[in-house]
């Protein structure tokens, strides 16, 4: 996928969904065009920052840990009463076959991707089902 393709998703929607180019570099290609989609919904910058930063986490987490193909859904729900944020990365699951152990990754540059998204989520999670694996969060962006 190009980032002509990224940039071609619609604009001032309640749902964006992006497929992922199973390449690190196209976590920042995807952050802007998420900027571009949280400032048409005039979305505060604090409240931006934190969803880019859980959609940079996910995104990264499934490029690194997971097979392709990798798709990030971002819309707009309400959450106890207040506007939110959902951010949903799907993959087809854990690149290691069960049982066996994955590479190990060096601890001061990995392993707190998914700590960071617990802490800036309202309410976060995983599902698993037939092949994919779907890890959500949702961020509260409004008055509540």
């Amino acid at each position: 996928m190009t980032t002509a393709q990224l940039t071609a998703a619609p604009r001032g929607e309640a749902e964006h969904v992006f497929g992922l180019p199973h390449d690190p570099g196209a976590v920042s290609a995807v952050r802007r065009r998420i900027r571009m989609v949280l400032t048409d919904w005039r979305l505060d910058a604090d409240g931006a920052e934190d969803v880019l930063l859980v959609v940079s986490e996910l995104l990264t987490n499934a490029i690194v840990h997971a097979l392709p193909p990798a798709t990030l859904r971002l819309s707009r729900t309400e959450l106890d009463g207040c506007g939110a944020i959902r951010v949903e990365v799907t993959d087809m699951g854990p690149v290691a076959p069960a049982g066996l152990a994955p590479c190990p990754l060096d601890p001061d540059e990995h392993g707190r991707g998914l700590d960071i998204v617990t802490a800036l989520a309202a309410r976060c999670g995983v599902e698993v089902q037939a092949g994919e694996t779907n890890r959500w969060a949702e961020l509260r962006v409004g008055r509540g």
